[in-house]
């Protein structure tokens, strides 16, 4: 980079203005410039009426005032407020900071009136810790660039323009963090409240339709089973870390509406019951459908629901061992097409619905995800009987082959002969069930689902159980976007803190991906969030010939891609900060590269 001036002379006066520049290789491997800063004009001028002034902020004082200009090599003329000679050679540019994607978050934030709801919950301490802000700087954190608190305190927040944007400082403590997060947990209903209105009013969002599941996250360090840290079935794949569970309800459009941290050893069947008088107590009872999958519900749970004085409406996912049980039932009734390559059947039972949706897609998805654990576990079969193994290897490998394969394991019968007096190698036998098969591949592709609107359209019911893939993305976004695992607090209070932020965070990003849903389809909250990243804020030193040094804050120019976002969410950006001014220069200055 390097500073670049140009003149341009107006009613016979000759300006010069000033930018900094970059060199780019283009596609055609050309070397272009790029503004990346424009500076203005540092008057020329020798008429005051051409003079531009300057509102700069003393520091140590904090007091505004009007100076103007000039370059070192310029006389200036009299003019009413200060003029200031600045040695333009001698510019420096120092604390390159990520400011575009912070700007946003807090433009996110101030979409949902946040500061309207926590401003008079989280007011400022005795000692002047403004916690609205350390909150702020926690959920944005979160939402751009995820960590631990201790990266926040010793990295991130030193290279973002968090502080710029918020009026706090370079620093910010490490225990400032920590005690944000003592004073969430109080607030957690009133906000799931305050968030439901603010969604109906931007989105018109609907809340007649709940989508409800739940999953774990787990601890990566090795903390004792204490208070709702337990063992127990892990949805990360990692059974070796005590977890937390998490249940959730949205909306079909991904719109959190309430959400509730358990022992990590719950079971899914003991929590809608829970749920649902949450949900009623919080907003009344309406006319509400609840979307599950199997697993979920227990069979009293779903008859306390449709023999409720205003029933409740649910459509869930159902075990395959009930298909079985009905399918001599299905075999005599017609398909009925909903969609292409999706086909249904209905059969009323006792006050239900049952349909048998058959999908082409998922057909083939699950025959190859069979074929290629069936193919790879004979191949080893075959390794393994070409070998020898006492009795206890053996035992070994075929357990772990099995393990391997999953459900394709129960397509082979494997026989190993009871042990004998004096045998040194243990042999064993196998071969293919065709009946399990011929079963297995009649079923593939099928599931079954189950409601109490019987009066409903089957393909409407179909469509909104394949909502359900809206709750495994939230659930996704929240562990892989935002971070949500590993978890490292101790106290139980601080873990479902940190859930709380993962929380707000994710109701930043659901309202971007919204406002982009209308405005620019196609990009995805991530994407946006990358791109405004690139924009950087600077801080442009320049001495001045009287020993005092003018910083001039300036956020770099947008490129065309960023400008055409920009314009397309109808976004504008804020003016430059204001310039500062110090008494003197400083006696040591850390090593920068000059331009």
């Amino acid at each position: 980079m390097f500073l670049r001036s140009t003149q341009r002379i107006k009613d016979g006066k000759q300006h010069r203005y000033w930018s900094i520049v970059e060199n780019r290789r283009g596609k055609d491997q050309r070397v272009i410039q790029r503004q990346v800063l424009y500076l203005g004009e540092i008057n020329d001028s020798q008429k005051a009426a051409w003079c531009r002034s300057l509102e700069v902020l003393e520091l140590g004082s904090g007091a505004g005032r009007q100076v103007a200009l000039f370059p070192e090599d310029r006389e200036a003329p009299e003019l009413a407020e200060e003029v200031i000679h600045i040695r333009v050679e001698q510019l420096q540019v120092r604390r390159p900071r990520q400011w575009g994607a912070c700007w946003l978050a807090c433009e996110l934030w101030q979409q949902l009136r946040l500061d309207e709801f926590w401003g008079t919950r989280l007011p400022r301490s005795r000692e002047g810790t403004d916690w609205l802000s350390i909150l702020k700087i926690l959920v944005s954190y979160r939402l751009i660039e995820p960590g631990s608190e201790w990266h926040l305190h010793r990295e991130w927040y030193g290279r973002s323009a968090l502080g710029d944007l918020l009026g706090q400082g370079e620093a910010i403590e490490l225990q400032s963090l920590y005690r944000c997060l003592d004073k969430l947990l109080p607030h957690k209903q009133a906000l799931f409240v305050f968030l439901t209105e603010r969604w109906r009013d931007l989105f018109q969002a609907g809340y007649e339709i709940l989508l409800y599941d739940l999953t774990s996250t787990y601890f990566e360090c090795d903390p004792p089973e204490e208070g709702q840290r337990r063992f127990g079935y892990s949805r990360d794949r990692r059974p070796d870390c005590v977890q937390v569970v998490i249940a959730l309800v949205i909306t079909p459009a991904g719109f959190p509406l309430a959400y509730e941290v358990m022992p990590g050893n719950t079971s899914d069947k003991t929590t809608l019951k829970k749920f649902l008088q949450k949900i009623e107590q919080q907003y009344g009872k309406a006319n509400r459908t609840w979307v599950m999958d199997r697993g979920v519900p227990t069979e009293k749970v779903l008859k306390e629901m449709r023999e409720a004085s205003s029933p409740v409406g649910y459509l869930v996912g159902t075990p395959r061992g009930r298909l079985t049980k009905l399918e001599k039932h299905f075999l005599k009734l017609p398909w009925a097409q909903v969609k292409e390559q999706v086909e249904v059947k209905l059969l009323p039972r006792e006050g239900e619905l049952y349909v048998l949706a058959r999908s082409q897609g998922r057909r083939q998805k699950e025959r190859g995800i069979r074929r290629r654990r069936l193919k790879k576990l004979w191949k080893r079969l075959q390794q393994l009987q070409k070998q020898q193994w006492s009795r206890d290897e053996l035992l070994l490998k075929l357990g772990a082959a099995k393990s391997e394969a999953g459900n394709a394991a129960r397509l082979v019968n494997l026989e190993v002969p009871p042990a004998q007096a004096g045998e040194e190698f243990c042999t064993f036998t196998f071969s293919l069930h065709k009946q399990k098969l011929r079963k297995v591949m009649r079923h593939e592709g099928q599931y079954l689902l189950r409601s109490n609107l019987c009066s409903e359209d089957p393909a409407l019911l179909w469509r909104l159980y394949i909502l359900l893939t809206e709750i495994e993305a939230v659930f996704r976004n929240l562990k892989g976007d935002l971070a949500l695992r590993p978890i490292y607090h101790q106290t139980d209070e601080r873990i479902e803190a940190h859930i709380l932020v993962a929380f707000l965070a994710y109701c930043l990003h659901v309202t971007l991906q919204q406002r982009l849903a209308a405005l620019a389809p196609g990009l995805t909250s991530r994407a946006v969030l990358e791109k405004m990243a690139a924009l950087q804020m600077v801080d442009i030193h320049l001495p001045t010939t009287d020993g005092r040094l003018l910083i001039l804050p300036r956020y770099t120019q947008p490129e065309k891609d960023q400008q055409l976002l920009l314009q397309r969410l109808h976004l504008v950006l804020p003016a430059q900060p204001c310039p500062r001014i110090s008494p003197a220069l400083p006696q040591e200055a850390p090593e920068v590269s000059m331009l």
